[in-house]
C-alpha cells in the first residue's frame, strides 16, 4: 500500500502473578525482587511461563493449534493463578513488555559472552566466580550478571552527574543486581553502570546506580565498578581511573589516510556501535578533507532484482488464550480513539523471544509459508539489516504454478538480510525470525504490536472490512547503539467487502523501539499507545533523521528530529534522544525559531519544500553535507536528490575538527538545498503500477556506505506485480538497487 502522504495520521498494572506454591500480587513479586539478589532470573521464569499460558494464537482461532510434547504449559495450570478472570489479559500484557525487554539484553549479542580486549577474559563467567576483591588486579573483567546480562568490571571511577539512585547491599554482585532489577521494573535499560564501595560496607549507601559512563573521575581503588558490556565497547571508555580520559571519538588523535577519491585525504573515526558475532561490524566514519561542500555526483547504478524469502522453519509451541471481549456498542464502522488509548498493549501481538525459558518448547513449522507483504522500508540495527513490512499475507506453500492457500494477514511483520548479497550485485534474501510465527502452519503474531482494543475489535471484524493496522512506513532513525525507531501511524481501514474500494484513516501515531540481534528475531515495543493525534501533522510518519551528541555515532545524547508531511513540503520537530516518549518534550520549528506550539496542516515552515511521498535524509561525510533522497507524489518511478548547500563544510559535533557545542542537523533549517537531481530511474512493477515505499538502506556498505565516507548506496522499494497474492511471484515484490557516487 502507498504511504500516507498522498492521503492527504506496560502499561497497565499486574494484581498477581503464579508464583511456586504461593499466589502474591505482583508489587509484592518486584519488592521481592528488589530485597532478594539473585531472584530476577526466577521471577522471569515464572513470568515466561505465566505469559504463556495465557498467551494467544491466531492458529487456535482457526482450529488449526498444534499440540506439541515441549510445549511451555497446559490449561490446567491457569486455574493455579489465583487471577480474577477480567485480570489475565493485564498480567499477559506487563509480562510480555517486561519480558521482551529483559529477553532483548539476555539475547543481544553485544551482551553475550565474547572474546574481549582483555587477554585475560576471552569468555565471561558467572558473577559467581568473580574474588571478593576486585580493585585494581581484576580491572576488566568481563562477567555475567546472575540475570545473564554481561559486563565488564572497572577499577577506580567515578562517573559525574549520572546518578539514579543509591543504595545499601552487603556485596559487590548485590549491587549488579540492583542495575538489573532497576531495568527490570522501568522495561527498558536505563541503569547502564554501577559503582560498589568496598570500604564502606557497612555505611548506608554504598551502592550507586549510573545512568550514563560519559563523563569518567578518577578515584580511589576503594571504588569498585560495573559496565554493561555493551556500553563499555560502545562509548570506548577507559576502564581504568588512571586513563580516565575523553571518549577517542571524539578525541584529537584520529588517523589521516588517504582516500581513493583525489578530494577525499581524510580523517578516520571509530564509530561508537557495538560489533555483533556473526553480523557485519560498523566501519569506521571516514570524513572528507576540505572547508567546503562537495557536490555529490552519481557514477553508476546497478539493479539488483527482487528479493528472495527464506523463512524460519520452527516457531514456539504455547498454549494460546482468549483475546478481550469488546462491548457490542465499540464493534461499529468508524474510527474509535478509546480502542487505542483505553487499552494495554496486546500479549496476542509482537515477536516473541527464544532464551532459556522458551527454548524447549520450540517445535517446527509443518509448512514453510508463503509471504506476500507490502513496503519494504527498514535499517540497520545492532549490526542487522532489517526489511519492515505493512500489510502481510500468509499462504501455505505454493508449489510452481499451484498458489499456496490463504493462512492469515497482519499489519506488520520484519525480515532479516541473511545473506547480504546486495554486497555482491545480488538480489537479496529476507528471513522472517522464530518469534514471529503464531502457529506451526505458519500464522504470524504481527510485529508491531497493537493494543487489546484494536486487536479485540480486528478479531471481532474480521470479515466484514473493518480493523485498525499499525504500519511502518519510513526508515528506521537510530536512537542509540541497539535501539531504533519507528514513528509508525495508526490507520483505520474500512474496506467495501463487494467492490474492495478501500478507505484509509490515519488516526494518530505511536512510537516502536527495535532491537534485534536475538534468535527470535527483531522486536518493537510500543511503549506509548498513541503519541501524535489525527488532526496534527503526521509526525515522524515519513522518517526522520539522528543527530548524535558529542559522544559519536551510537551514543545516548543528542537530538532526534522528526519530519512532518504536510502538502507541498516537509515540516520537523525535534527531541532530545532520552524523551521521546513525552510528548511535552517536543519543539517545532515555525518558520523561524524552535517553538513548544505544534504548528498547524497547513504550515508552511518547510525545511524542504517538494511533493514528497517517501523521504530519506542523512549526513555524508563524504561530501560533508546532508543528501535528502525522495520519491514524489507524481508516480514517476524516479528517485530524486538533493544536497544542502553551505558557505562551508558542516561538521557534527562528534568529528575531527567539530564543535561539541554545535548540532549540525540545524543547519537544515538555515542553508538552501541544491536543485534536484535524478538519482535513479526504477522500472514499473510487473502490472504497470508505479512504485513506492523506496528509501535508502543507510550503512548497508559497511565503510563503503555513503553515510560512512564510502561512495555506495543501496535503494529498496516495492513494486506491485498485479499477480495472485499467493502465487509464487506474490502481490508485491521488494527490490533493490545500488548507486554509485563519484
Amino acid at each position: 500500500m502507498p504511504g500516507l502522504m498522498p492521503m492527504i495520521g506496560l502499561q497497565g498494572s499486574a494484581n498477581g502473578l503464579n508464583q511456586p506454591n504461593a499466589t502474591i500480587a505482583a508489587p509484592t513479586v518486584l519488592q521481592s525482587i528488589q530485597s532478594t539478589p539473585g531472584s530476577l532470573a526466577l521471577v522471569l521464569q515464572e513470568g515466561q511461563q505465566f505469559l504463556h499460558k495465557n498467551a494467544y494464537t491466531k492458529g487456535q482461532r482457526h482450529g488449526m493449534h498444534h499440540q506439541h510434547p515441549n510445549k511451555l504449559s497446559t490449561a490446567s495450570q491457569v486455574a493455579g493463578t489465583g487471577l480474577p478472570s477480567n485480570d489475565t489479559h493485564l498480567q499477559a500484557t506487563r509480562l510480555t513488555h517486561v519480558l521482551r525487554q529483559v529477553q532483548t539484553v539476555s539475547n543481544n549479542p553485544n551482551d553475550r559472552a565474547h572474546q574481549s580486549s582483555n587477554p585475560t577474559s576471552s569468555s565471561a563467567p558467572a558473577e559467581s566466580s568473580l574474588p571478593t576483591s576486585l580493585c585494581p588486579e581484576h580491572n576488566g573483567t568481563v562477567f555475567r550478571s546472575a540475570s545473564g546480562i554481561t559486563y565488564e568490571t572497572v577499577c577506580a571511577i567515578d562517573y559525574i552527574n549520572a546518578l539514579l539512585r543509591s543504595t545499601t547491599v552487603n556485596a559487590f554482585t548485590d549491587c549488579v543486581h540492583e542495575c538489573d532489577i532497576y531495568n527490570f521494573n522501568l522495561h527498558k535499560v536505563t541503569c547502564v553502570a554501577i559503582l560498589f564501595a568496598q570500604a564502606h560496607a557497612d555505611r548506608d549507601p554504598n551502592c550507586y546506580l549510573k545512568s550514563s559512563i560519559l563523563h569518567p573521575s578518577a578515584a580511589s581503588n576503594n571504588l569498585e565498578g560495573a559496565i554493561r558490556y555493551s556500553v563499555a565497547q560502545s562509548a570506548h571508555l577507559p576502564v581504568s581511573g588512571t586513563t580516565a580520559g575523553p571518549n577517542p571519538s571524539i578525541s584529537s588523535t584520529s588517523t589521516v589516510s588517504q582516500s581513493s577519491s583525489p578530494h577525499l585525504q581524510s580523517s578516520t573515526v571509530p564509530t561508537a556501535s557495538p560489533s555483533s558475532s556473526g553480523t557485519v561490524s560498523p566501519p569506521g566514519v571516514t570524513y572528507a578533507n576540505s572547508k567546503v561542500v562537495i557536490a555529490p555526483r552519481i557514477s553508476s547504478t546497478k539493479l539488483h532484482g527482487p528479493s528472495v524469502n527464506r523463512p524460519t522453519t520452527q516457531y514456539i509451541e504455547y498454549d494460546p488464550a482468549d483475546s478481550v471481549s469488546l462491548a457490542k456498542s465499540l464493534l461499529q464502522v468508524g474510527v474509535n480513539g478509546d480502542l487505542t488509548t483505553g487499552y494495554d498493549i496486546s500479549p496476542l501481538t509482537g515477536v516473541l523471544e527464544v532464551n532459556l525459558y522458551t527454548q524447549n518448547a520450540l517445535a517446527p513449522l509443518s509448512n514453510t509459508p508463503h509471504l506476500s507483504r507490502d513496503g519494504g522500508r527498514g535499517g540497520y540495527v545492532n549490526g542487522q539489516h532489517l526489511f519492515l513490512f505493512s500489510d502481510t499475507g500468509s499462504y501455505s506453500s505454493t508449489i510452481l504454478d499451484q498458489n499456496g492457500n490463504f493462512l492469515d494477514f497482519v499489519s506488520s511483520s520484519v525480515a532479516v538480510d541473511i545473506g547480504m548479497n546486495a554486497l555482491s550485485g545480488n538480489p537479496i534474501t529476507l528471513q522472517d525470525g522464530i518469534g514471529e510465527w503464531s502457529d506451526n502452519v505458519g500464522r504470524q503474531r504481527g510485529f508491531a504490536p497493537l493494543t487489546q482494543g484494536e486487536e479485540a475489535y480486528n478479531i471481532a471484524m474480521q470479515g466484514q472490512g473493518q480493523r485498525y493496522a499499525v504500519w511502518m512506513e519510513s526508515s528506521i532513525i537510530p536512537l542509540d547503539a541497539e535501539t531504533g525507531l519507528i514513528y509508525a501511524p495508526i490507520v483505520y481501514d474500512n474496506v467495501n467487502v463487494v467492490t474492495r474500494a478501500a478507505v484509509f484513516t490515519y488516526t494518530g501515531n505511536t512510537i516502536l523501539r527495535i532491537t534485534a540481534g536475538g534468535r527470535g528475531g527483531p522486536v518493537a515495543e510500543r511503549p506509548v499507545r498513541k503519541l501524535f493525534d489525527q488532526d496534527e501533522p503526521e509526525w515522524g510518519v515519513a522518517g526522520g533523521l539522528r543527530s548524535w551528541g558529542p559522544s559519536g555515532i551510537g551514543g545516548t545524547d543528542g537530538r532526534v528530529y522528526l519530519f512532518g508531511g504536510v502538502t507541498g513540503g516537509m515540516l520537523m520537530a525535534r527531541v532530545a534522544a532520552d524523551s521521546i516518549e513525552n510528548r511535552d518534550a517536543y519543539e517545532y520549528w515555525n518558520g523561524g525559531s524552535w517553538s513548544t506550539i505544534m504548528p498547524h496542516n497547513d504550515s508552511k515552515a518547510f525545511f524542504l519544500e517538494a511533493p514528497i511521498m517517501d523521504i530519506d535524509v542523512f549526513y555524508s561525510p563524504r561530501y560533508m553535507t546532508f543528501i535528502a533522497v525522495y520519491l514524489t507524489i507524481y508516480a514517476d518511478n524516479t528517485f530524486y536528490y538533493r544536497y544542502l548547500q553551505s558557505n562551508s563544510s558542516i561538521i557534527p559535533s562528534y568529528a575531527p575538527g567539530g564543535d561539541q557545542h554545535y548540532d549540525c542537523a540545524e543547519a537544515l533549517l538555515h542553508n538552501q538545498w541544491s536543485d534536484e537531481q535524478v538519482l535513479y530511474k526504477a522500472k514499473a512493477g510487473l502490472s504497470g503500477a508505479f512504485i513506492y515505499s523506496g528509501g535508502v538502506h543507510l550503512r548497508y556498505f559497511g565503510a563503503d556506505d555513503i553515510t560512512n565516507g564510502g561512495s555506495r548506496m543501496l535503494l529498496s522499494w516495492t513494486a506491485p506485480t498485479g499477480k495472485n497474492p499467493a502465487s509464487a511471484t506474490s502481490e508485491y515484490q521488494i527490490v533493490t538497487a545500488e548507486v554509485d557516487f563519484a
